[in-house]
């Protein structure tokens, strides 16, 4: 207790010490602030750093590439994700110049590089300059594809180009789209349309049954060949996996008409609705166009929405000598066209076209906020309104600039050459006794398989895998492989045109020397 001899020691409030350390916490985060922006924010001020920085970037890039001899070095997950764990994210740099440098050994020495020639493996393209121009710029302007007060030029720009597409596809006056991230997610929308589609048409019928009742009626046909984004979108729209019914394919890959014809008869005789009828354009393994006009006619007979799935073989329409096999794309009510597949472009890069404009609006929301229903009105043009996303990049551009520089001769020419280039391929490995083709190629594929004489379907089973992990674990070559009715095979996908036919007969002795050097009774492994 305070007396005259121990007064009572003097102390500032609690409040006041909170307060100093709070000021003194502000100043030092604004002062923080003040050198983020200065130092990294892309503003007029920065524009030489911009400049600079970007260029060490791009030196790099070069670099790297110049010096690389083979597609990729064969570096194992494990490697990889231990030195990606050894970094201390919360330890900056602090420069450009230390980032790329502690980059190489992360990232790009061990990239698989998909411009090298003994890159063989997925529909991964070499990319044309002029896109990767673009790629620079719409990443530094940053537009953004939603809303018209977001990307003014960049809008037009987009929509040109999705004229352009549904001009060539021949889908008609009153057709349209919207880019999109890739072919899984233009599938999804087209037929999320359709869904949409045939459940107001059912509930045009004064059907009152709720949403999912409705749902369990639907189903997509499509063949046992196309994408898997097909099943994963039914799965994604409510109709489960088992709302796709899988129609058998021919020798030749594409699909049984008459079996489709089979299929949709049993549907409407079983009550069920036969929402979409999908044909693919390019399968993934062979190539193969669906017979087109055929698979339209059945669509219409039977109220289906046709969707052409695109992906891969859309490319096509700017093809000097192949444009006739996508014959009868434009009866399609939507169609997917990847173009960072066949027209060379950086990913992502794909749209989504309608025949209908009319039809996007099953997508349509409008948010008081971002895209109220009185823009619409008054004819503000929102990709949003037409849009799965929301915030979109400007990927347009990288098509836009491709035109402008090289024309869509050029790019169909690309196209052109890796088909030529498979063929030739395919001949090689028909001749070949100790491979065995699968099927003659249709697009730039090449499925195949180490089979030599005396070799049972069991032994190449067990040996294909272990070639195809071998080459790759040796960084000289990347090839797929597949299932070829329960078999497993090998795989070139062939999109780099800058490759000869030389690139893939060394490729096809490496997958020999490995074979023989794998198999048991050549001394290898079991």
């Amino acid at each position: 207790m305070p007396t005259a001899r121990n007064p009572p020691v003097t102390t500032l409030p609690l409040v006041h010490e909170k307060t100093a350390v709070h000021e003194k916490t502000a100043v030092h985060e604004k002062t923080a602030a003040r050198d983020a922006a200065s130092r990294f924010l892309l503003n007029t001020a920065n524009s030489a750093r911009y400049r600079a920085e970007v260029l060490q970037g791009v030196d790099l890039v070069a670099a790297t590439m110049e010096r690389t001899t083979r597609p990729c070095t064969g570096a194992t997950p494990a490697q990889l994700a231990a030195r990606v764990a050894a970094v201390d994210l919360d330890a900056p740099l602090g420069g450009i110049a230390e980032a790329l440098a502690e980059l190489e050994p992360l990232y790009l020495r061990d990239a698989v590089y998909f411009h090298d020639p003994g890159y063989a493996a997925h529909l991964n393209c070499p990319v044309v300059i002029p896109a990767l121009v673009g790629e620079a710029v719409l990443s530094a302007v940053n537009s953004s594809m939603d809303t018209w007060d977001q990307s003014a030029g960049a809008t037009m720009i987009e929509r040109r180009l999705v004229d352009w597409t549904t001009s060539l596809l021949g889908l008609g006056p009153g057709s349209d789209g919207v880019f999109t991230s890739g072919g899984s997610q233009s599938n999804l929308q087209a037929l999320l349309i359709a869904r949409n589609h045939a459940v107001a048409q059912l509930r045009g019928e004064a059907s009152r049954e709720r949403l999912p009742v409705l749902l369990d009626r639907l189903r997509i046909f499509t063949s046992e060949a196309s994408h898997f984004s097909i099943r994963k979108s039914a799965s994604l729209l409510g109709l489960g996996y088992d709302g796709v019914v899988g129609i058998r394919c021919g020798a030749d890959g594409r699909i049984d008409p008459a079996e489709l014809a089979r299929q949709l008869a049993g549907c409407r005789s079983a009550g069920l609705v036969p929402m979409a009828v999908v044909a693919t354009a390019g399968t993934t393994d062979f190539g193969s166009i669906d017979p087109l006009p055929e698979l339209a006619a059945l669509a219409r007979a039977y109220g289906s929405w046709f969707h052409v799935d695109a992906a891969y073989g859309g490319g096509l329409i700017v093809s000097a000598r192949h444009r006739h096999l996508l014959d009868g794309i434009g009866l399609a009510d939507s169609v997917t066209v990847d173009y960072h597949k066949t027209f060379f472009q950086p990913v992502s890069s794909s749209a989504v076209l309608v025949r209908d404009r009319a039809s996007l609006g099953h997508v349509t929301y409008y948010a008081d906020y971002l895209n109220p229903e009185s823009a619409a009105r008054q004819d503000i043009p929102n990709q949003v309104d037409k849009s799965i996303q929301t915030t979109r990049r400007f990927d347009a551009l990288k098509l836009w600039l491709t035109l402008r520089t090289m024309g869509a001769a050029g790019v169909g020419a690309l196209f052109d050459e890796v088909i030529d280039l498979a063929a030739r391929t395919g001949c090689l490995l028909e001749a070949d006794p100790d491979f065995e083709l699968a099927a003659r190629p249709q697009l730039s594929t090449v499925v195949f398989r180490y089979k030599p004489d005396g070799m049972s379907d069991d032994e190449a089973d067990v040996l294909n895998p272990r070639i195809r992990a071998a080459v790759f674990a040796s960084g000289e070559a990347v090839v797929a492989g597949t299932k070829v009715g329960g078999r497993h095979f090998l795989k070139f996908t062939l999109l780099n045109a800058d490759t000869a036919l030389g690139d893939l007969r060394r490729i096809i002795e490496l997958l020999r020397r490995t074979g023989t050097a794998l198999r048991p009774s050549a001394g290898g492994a079991a």
